[in-house]
């Protein structure tokens, strides 16, 4: 099993930075894929950024041009550089993790982010 474990979220006023740090742990699996998604209150699930073993990159639509996400596969690390941050912005950030043979996927429990306009 492999546990993931977020940290780094807080308070943050419109237009500062915050990063965010997920570390895996558990099992050795090779995660082909990590990354965030985040879910506001009343509002469904949505990616904010994935990140593959060699590094390819997605992100949501809302969050280009200001979030950065990037990796240690030495570390099994991923993290999240959020700058400009809007009120629209606050969420639960929750990190994610896919790999092994099966295409297992894994979830963290949650950092919460709050925006304050």
């Amino acid at each position: 099993q492999v546990q993931l474990v977020e940290s780094g979220g807080g308070l943050v006023q419109a237009g500062g930075s915050l990063r965010l740090s997920c570390g895996a742990s558990g099992r050795s699996v090779s995660l082909n894929v990590m990354g965030w998604y985040r879910q506001a209150p009343g509002k469904e699930r949505e990616l904010v950024a994935i990140i593959t073993r060699d590094t390819n990159t997605n992100y949501g639509d809302s969050v280009k041009g200001r979030f950065t996400i990037s990796r240690d596969n030495a570390k099994n690390t991923v993290y999240l550089q959020m700058n400009s941050l809007k009120p629209e912005d606050t969420a639960v950030y929750v990190c994610y993790a896919q790999g092994g043979w099966n295409y297992r996927e894994y979830w963290g429990h949650g950092t919460q982010v709050t925006v304050s306009s």
